[in-house]
């Protein structure tokens, strides 16, 4: 084998710049609500203008909703230092995954326990600009 002047670190490094995400995003982690919980919000906004989405997580009465609407005004505001403009921009792409579960037990009887699942979420919002057809 040939001795390269770069290392096996350097030339992942590169790679990865050059495949890394061009489009502004936001991402919450270990949010502690399920995921399930949070994509019933999410679906709501998929693929709706910034402003749109924002006022309409200000009327979802879920709980989710509000992590959603922090993380989406957060995506706007790394879109707007980008140069981006708000109003042009629409959510492209937004998931929450599941994150690590914090496992708890509940005494019942007889000296036994029942596991409680305190589930967490990792979500992520991409933003994009709209593309007018001519």
């Amino acid at each position: 084998m040939a001795n390269t002047s770069k290392s096996r670190t350097q030339i992942k490094q590169e790679r990865n710049a050059t495949q890394r995400e061009m489009r502004p995003y936001a991402r919450a982690r270990y949010v502690r609500i399920s995921p399930s919980k949070v994509r019933v919000v999410i679906d709501v906004i998929r693929g709706r203008s910034v402003n749109e989405a924002l006022a309409m997580l200000q009327a979802v009465p879920n709980a989710s909703a509000e992590a959603v609407y922090k993380l989406v005004k957060s995506a706007a505001a790394n879109a707007e230092v980008k140069g981006l403009s708000r109003a042009d921009l629409y959510i492209a792409e937004i998931f929450a995954d599941g994150g690590p579960i914090l496992k708890r037990m509940n005494p019942v009887s007889k000296g036994r326990a029942h596991s409680i699942d305190k589930r967490t979420s990792h979500i992520t919002v991409i933003l994009d600009t709209k593309k007018e057809d001519k």
